[in-house]
């Protein structure tokens, strides 16, 4: 199975990306992100690695030497590689790295999650994050099967926001016909929510650059 985590700037599809493979005991993570040079899955190597997940990542992912390239390694996951995670950059320029592995992708039985955070000003509305999610399927040429809400602002999240969230998450849901399926963010919060949903609750990897030295 193939799990591909989209979404804007700042949704957090990386750090759902990062849990989902820890989760679920994927056998590999492709790093397509070549937009943002800040939260990047190279962060979480040694976790993943002490995992037993591969990590296939751009060369110079979490460095100032801005090559946006991925590695051709990527194609080989596609062959019974076992289960794989893609954290795809944001938005519908980052969708552009996605849909050139399309065919193969395809090939394979995939899951297209959509992480939406509603605190972000480009995600903030129903009809924005459908105009959003619109251009990611577009470039990428894949259709999204599943959303989840991750509504946060990092330490400053609280309850009331994250199932204020999930309300135009809904609303997402209902115009688009894919369906809400997980609520993500800390287990502390998550734990005080009464839903339905599939509960993700996140162990944070990622560190802004000045936070790692760089």
């Amino acid at each position: 199975m193939i799990y591909i985590v989209t979404g804007h700037y700042g949704s957090g599809k990386t750090e759902v990306s990062i849990n989902l493979a820890l989760s679920r005991r994927v056998s590999t993570v492709i790093d397509l992100d070549i937009v943002n040079p800040y939260f990047r899955t190279a962060d979480a190597k040694e976790k993943l690695s002490s995992s037993g997940i591969e990590l296939i990542a751009p060369q110079y992912a979490n460095t100032n030497v801005d090559m946006p390239t991925v590695p051709s390694e990527v194609y080989s996951v596609f062959n019974g590689h076992g289960d794989v995670v893609i954290d795809v950059g944001g938005d519908d320029a980052g969708a552009v790295a996605l849909g050139q592995y399309n065919k193969y992708i395809k090939q394979n039985r995939y899951e297209m999650y959509f992480v939406i955070n509603a605190c972000r000003p480009m995600t903030a509305t129903a009809e924005l994050t459908v105009g959003l999610l619109k251009d990611i399927e577009a470039a990428s040429r894949l259709g999204v099967t599943k959303l989840i809400n991750n509504t946060n602002i990092k330490g400053e999240t609280t309850v009331d926001m994250i199932i204020s969230g999930q309300s135009m998450v809904d609303e997402v849901s209902q115009i688009t016909g894919i369906p809400a399926w997980a609520v993500s963010g800390q287990k502390e919060l998550l734990d005080k929510i009464n839903t339905d949903l599939l509960k993700i609750p996140l162990e944070l990897h990622l560190r802004l650059p000045w936070e790692r030295g760089v």
